[in-house]
């Protein structure tokens, strides 16, 4: 069996090796703009979205003109790349059980760089803490903290917070691998309780942002304060970026602790399947009609985005998939108004947010253990016959 990994390390470029990857990074910046305003101009004419090889034809052709000759300077690896991750974008937008938003442009600056290198074993080279990279780059030092195992496939080289980053893409053969647990549990997520098993335990949120929303509105009123461009506009911008880095590694660190204890334990987990984005949506409405209880909605999509239901989700099934396990999506409709023991199904069923007690046999217990019982239900039904498990 071949799965693939990710190993990132803190890279430690010298001020030249800093200034190429700038370059690098604008140039691989700017051909994403060029191809999606490219995309753009083919749907408003009625054509489709062209493939990932017709995008990369587009880079030859853009280099023959006279105004973007400077591209030749570029590495053409890197170009290609980022058109073919624009392609997947587009891709992962028209997927309608992704729910994902149309690519945007990137800004210097307001989004994150990153430029990816292929063809591992013959343009580049690991040895020790440092790495050989093409494109005049050389040998760069980065912060090696653990080995990396298995067949360096690509590596991606990216800026966040005044940092830059090495990400090494690795393929590796195992056995076929046998869960060490022949439990099953439903999971169900929400904003008071991160995580309710259907075992009766649940683990607490996180709130990451939330614990940090009111230093970020501080550090936010002072940058707006600045003098845009100027040096200390750029320091204050750097002390929220820290925080919005430091809001972002808390988050996800809890996420894989979390992940990681459940999927130990349990050979199938049975999960929501949920539409975050969808959930998420601003309730303002437009200049003709607004939208009601729109400070309560926001609220609560900060809490909802807070929680990062789509994330915990996705570590689960590749964790899952390495240790031999299975993780089942299952409707979320009525999950919290289904009695688990009579199957009557009521809104009067769950009278407050905690309590549910049913109106047909009088069944009492946690809404949210509730909800985990069914949706564990719900996936042992899928996996026994495939019906859908809103059937009666």
């Amino acid at each position: 069996m071949h799965i693939r990994k990710a190993y990132k390390f803190r890279l430690q470029p010298t001020a030249e090796q800093t200034a190429r990857l700038a370059v690098l990074c604008g140039h691989a910046r700017f051909v994403w703009n060029q191809g999606l305003r490219y995309c753009l101009e083919k749907l408003d004419s009625g054509e489709k979205i062209p493939s990932a090889f017709e995008l990369n034809k587009l880079v030859t052709q853009w280099k023959k003109q006279d105004d973007l000759a400077w591209l030749k300077e570029a590495y053409t690896d890197n170009l290609q790349q980022k058109l073919k991750d624009l392609h997947s974008a587009w891709m992962r937008c028209f997927d309608r059980s992704l729910s994902a938003e149309k690519p945007r442009f990137k800004k210097k600056g307001k989004n994150q760089d990153s430029i990816r290198f292929v063809n591992f074993n013959k343009y580049c080279q690991l040895e020790g803490n440092r790495v050989k990279l093409p494109s005049k780059l050389g040998w760069v030092k980065f912060c090696k903290s653990q080995g990396v195992q298995g067949t360096i496939k690509n590596c991606t080289v990216s800026f966040k917070s005044g940092h830059w980053y090495i990400s090494f893409q690795v393929e590796q053969e195992i056995a076929e691998p046998k869960h060490s647990s022949t439990s099953a549990v439903g999971v169900d997520v929400g904003i008071a309780k991160f995580v309710t098993l259907s075992d009766g335990s649940h683990l607490k949120p996180l709130n990451a942002f939330g614990k940090h929303e009111k230093r970020l509105a501080i550090e936010q009123r002072k940058l707006s304060k600045k003098v845009k461009f100027s040096a200390n506009w750029q320091k204050q911008k750097a002390k929220t970026q820290k925080l919005h880095t430091r809001i972002a590694n808390c988050r996800k660190d809890y996420l894989h602790k979390s992940s990681f204890e459940i999927s130990k334990n349990h050979a199938m987990i049975a999960i929501e399947d949920l539409r975050v984005s969808n959930m998420s949506k601003s309730a303002k409405g437009d200049a003709e009609q607004h939208g009601k209880n729109v400070k309560a909605k926001s609220g609560l999509n900060k809490s909802i985005l807070d929680q990062g239901w789509y994330e915990f989700r996705r570590q689960l099934e590749y964790k899952q998939l390495w240790n031999g396990g299975l993780v089942v999506a299952v409707p979320a409709q009525y999950t919290s108004q289904t009695c688990p023991c009579c199957g009557h199904v009521s809104k009067e069923n769950r009278q407050t947010q905690a309590q549910f007690e049913c109106v047909e046999c009088g069944y009492t217990n946690n809404a949210d253990i509730v909800g985990a019982l069914n949706i564990l239900e719900r996936g042992h039904r899928l996996l026994a016959c495939g019906e859908s498990a809103l059937a009666a």
